[in-house]
């Protein structure tokens, strides 16, 4: 098991330090092997806890979002099974991130996701919860729940282009991606009583919409599912400028 002990985020200070020096690491390497087309930085807040919700096409994508954002540390969710590979597995401790076993409710990871945030953190949470390279896939509703119970600010991210990033490095060529934050938002209740199965399915379709609509046109088939731009609904989102969500 990768260091999702109790604790997890009274450590967080030890791995700052150590953040601070590999993120300068992480951008002196990468950039040159990744050039990254990125808008909407202006729209992560500087501080208070807040979620990167991504689409996720490629293996790289945490790396290109830890990498690219510049005043706050982004701390990562990973499929348990990515740490039976002994590199990532060293990657995942070094940094600080931490794993989820998919497929089930896994209430440690759960936990460390609420906890994280309480102390007012930066998380990133891959939305459909595995890779969709093809397109917008079906989310699940756990950022929602997670979001909600922390009051936590949503930015919608959407990642594209990197899908090849193996073959062009293959053949020495610059991987290339874009990266796209949009307007940061919390997920709101609007009259319903309770966070129930069917209100938090409905906060991820129009939260997947948020993402779909930062795929570029020439890009289109990448929104998947969700690619019918006029089922854009905003009934359980209320936008926050940055002066109230920092």
């Amino acid at each position: 098991m990768s260091e999702v002990a109790v604790g997890f985020v009274d450590k967080q200070p030890i791995y700052d330090r150590r953040r601070k020096y590999l993120h300068k690491a992480l951008r002196a390497v990468g950039f040159p092997l990744c050039h990254v087309d990125v808008q909407g930085l202006e729209n992560i807040p500087s501080s208070g806890p807040t979620i990167i919700m991504s689409n996720h096409i490629s293996l790289i994508d945490p790396i290109i979002l830890t990498a690219i954002i510049p005043n706050r540390y982004l701390i990562s969710m990973a499929k348990a099974e990515a740490y039976s590979n002994w590199f990532i597995r060293g990657v995942i401790n070094l940094w600080g991130n931490y794993t989820i076993r998919r497929g089930e409710v896994d209430r440690t990871a759960l936990k460390q996701s609420i906890d994280l945030l309480n102390a007012g953190r930066l998380l990133m949470i891959a939305a459909e919860g595995t890779r969709c390279p093809d397109g917008l896939g079906e989310p699940k509703d756990g950022v929602a729940y997670i979001a909600h119970k922390t009051e936590a600010t949503v930015v919608p991210t959407a990642i594209f282009g990197a899908q090849d990033w193996k073959v062009r490095l293959k053949h020495l060529k610059r991987a290339q991606a874009g990266v796209a934050f949009g307007k940061p938002f919390r997920f709101d209740l609007n009259g319903e009583k309770k966070l129930s199965g069917p209100v938090r399915e409905e906060m991820m379709r129009e939260a997947m919409y948020q993402i779909a609509m930062l795929i570029p046109n020439d890009q289109a088939e990448k929104r998947g599912v969700f690619r019918d731009l006029s089922q854009v609904t905003t009934h359980y989102l209320r936008y926050h400028s940055l002066s109230s969500v920092s």
